[in-house]
């Protein structure tokens, strides 16, 4: 085949575990990519240890499988809302999109937001409704939720006209007919070389290319992913790169050609228009630039960008116990990290605070901003992250504050529908629908400001028991609507610091939960439960018993704590105020004031009471 018309590239929208990264693996598997006796980790594309271990993709990513001679490009979307700025760059690489949908939950927040962006890039989408084999599955009436959604989100007649096929990507077959022939992914493989048109791109042309994502590698420094838009490109060639404005960035040259073979980048010569390549060689190229030959002029549009919507500040952590645990602590470090995942990430926004040492960090989300703070720890950072705060803005017109709004979709058990009803009810939130889901569940559609949002999803977990799903997506901006309840209960503050003594602390316990156990290190200011009430306490848990020469029974000596609450990274930054901190080290996540002496604490809130009358 001469020409590009053997490339079909396709991206995969799903909303979080309804199967894409397993259909994937399925689809690397009977393209004949991995040898009969491979070893192969399951859902292979999530190479990242944190999507490993929660269940979720993060990063896009792309892998290639050849079927009957064609090349089909597969691009792994992440199926979450505040990933959403991997989404948008994404979809400028592809032809088609294969929307996936679980056959029993049906089109969810996070399959539309994706879906949206790509219906009006004019893309043709095909719909695999996958687990059909599920004892719950209600396949045809999930096709039809999926005709609504697309004609609610305004496809055209070319788009609302789109192939189906039910699927078990589990089980690894694909059929025209739910009743039909259960066989292999073939009729997937054929509807996609039949379907998605193949690349417009001129092979003739000089040679440009849209960068869509940037990572570092430690042999070949920065490596630019985008698929190529017209020319060729061969090793060594000498190319420059543009920025959005046309201002010329820098000019180099190609010192490595990858392209995406299976789950591997292979090392090669030339790629052709239409193909989608990874380069190395560029110093200052980033995301969003043009990468083309010296004759070019002009630089290819690129996707605008959703705003942030939450920030929060990431200082360099000043306890009495840094640097004990991280190896990577100064400001100028940090500082370096949050530029670098800023440049690489376009959903995420830096700026250096007014306080010494400190960042304004925006993002998406508390979950985006939550898998920064993570791989940061795990890179050996620390640092003191303060509360999220929402991103306001101004009507231009009245000059009315508005606040990010989120739609809320959660699927409760009916028993639970009156407890989340009631608690997003304090939390600002407006129900918009109410209707049963299936299986005895109810589905329910909220309205929600963002920042009623924060902390909220432990509390709903604990409410429905641990059976509720719960899905969110940025709706837009709305008139402020008013002041939300916050924590009510104090905390429990250190007056001292050394090792926790577990004799103070059973005469702590009937004050309010711990959150440390015995012989754990604490510092003056470092918080190490909740109070019971509703104003902070301070204590001393370094208490020990008396000796005397008076001895007692054994049972004297025996206390029994009850085991702490163990307070998770997310859980942590949902549960301080405005003048706490969570201190994130490699080993640790501890709770603290922001000021850690108890004279300055009582001197700010006199200050802020006199601000305030």
């Amino acid at each position: 085949m001469t020409g590009h018309n053997h490339i079909r590239n396709i991206a995969i929208i799903a909303h979080v575990d309804h199967g894409k990264t397993t259909l994937v693996d399925q689809l690397l598997r009977q393209s004949g990519t991995f040898r009969a006796n491979q070893q192969v980790a399951e859902r292979v594309m999530d190479s990242n240890e944190l999507e490993r271990e929660r269940g979720i993709t993060i990063l896009a990513k792309c892998t290639s499988v050849t079927w009957k001679g064609m090349q089909i490009n597969i691009v792994d979307t992440p199926g979450h809302a505040d990933f959403g700025g991997e989404v948008e760059r994404i979809l400028s690489m592809v032809d088609g999109v294969v929307v996936l949908v679980d056959a029993a939950e049906g089109p969810m927040p996070q399959t539309k937001f994706v879906t949206t962006k790509a219906l009006a890039k004019g893309l043709r989408p095909i719909v695999v409704i996958n687990k059909a084999d599920r004892p719950d599955a209600r396949a045809h009436e999930v096709h039809d939720e999926v005709f609504d959604l697309f004609a609610a989100l305004d496809a055209n007649d070319e788009q609302l006209d789109f192939p189906t096929l039910f699927a078990s990507a589990k089980q690894g077959w694909a059929s025209v007919e739910l009743e039909g022939e259960h066989k292999d992914m073939a009729p997937l493989f054929d509807l996609i070389v039949r379907h998605v048109k193949p690349p417009v791109a001129d092979a003739d042309a000089p040679f440009d290319m849209l960068v869509t994502t940037l990572e570092y590698d430690p042999y070949l420094g920065r490596v630019l992913t985008g698929r190529i838009h017209s020319g060729r490109a061969r090793a060594n060639m000498m190319v420059k790169s543009l920025r959005p404005d046309g201002e010329v960035i820098e000019q180099g040259r190609l010192t490595k050609l990858l392209a995406f073979r299976g789950i591997e980048r292979v090392s090669v010569d030339e790629v052709e228009a239409g193909d989608i390549v990874a380069i190395a060689g560029l110093t200052e190229t980033t995301v969003a630039d043009t990468i083309c030959d010296p004759a070019v002029e002009k630089p290819i549009a690129a996707q605008a960008i959703d705003p942030p919507t939450l920030s929060m500040t990431f200082t360099i952590n000043d306890s009495p116990l840094a640097g004990r645990e991280g190896d990577k602590v100064t400001s100028r470090m940090l500082r370096a990290r949050l530029m670098r995942e800023a440049e690489g990430n376009v959903a995420i926004s830096v700026k250096e605070s007014s306080d010494k040492d400190a960042f304004e960090v925006a993002g998406r989300g508390e979950l985006q901003l939550g898998v920064l703070i993570e791989t940061m720890r795990r890179e050996g950072y620390e640092m003191s992250i303060s509360r999220p705060r929402v991103i306001y803005r101004s009507d231009p017109a009245t000059g009315q504050r508005l606040e990010p709004i989120e739609e809320v979709v959660v699927d409760v058990d009916e028993d639970y529908v009156g407890v989340v009803v009631e608690k997003l009810g304090q939390r600002r939130g407006e129900m918009t629908d109410m209707r049963p889901s299936g299986g005895a569940k109810t589905r329910v559609n909220f309205l929600v400001p963002s920042r009623g949002l924060i902390g909220y999803h432990g509390e709903f977990l604990t409410d429905t028991r641990g059976t509720g799903i719960m899905s969110r997506l940025f709706h837009g901006y709305a008139p402020h609507k008013g002041p939300i309840e916050g924590r009510r209960n104090g905390v429990l503050i250190s007056t001292g610091g050394g090792s926790a003594v577990a004799y103070a602390l059973w005469y702590l316990e009937e004050r309010g939960p711990l959150f440390i156990n015995p012989g754990e290190a604490v510092y003056e200011g470092m918080i190490i439960g909740e109070h019971s009430r509703g104003n902070d306490l301070e204590v001393n848990p370094l208490k020990t018993k008396q000796l005397t020469n008076i001895r007692t029974t054994s049972k004297d000596e025996a206390i029994r704590l009850t085991p702490p609450r163990q307070m998770s990274l997310e859980a942590s930054i949902a549960y301080v105020e405005e003048d706490e901190l969570v201190e994130v080290t490699p080993k640790s996540i501890r709770l603290r004031k922001k000021l850690l002496d108890p004279n300055a604490r009582k001197r700010a809130s006199r200050s802020a009471e006199a601000q305030a009358s």
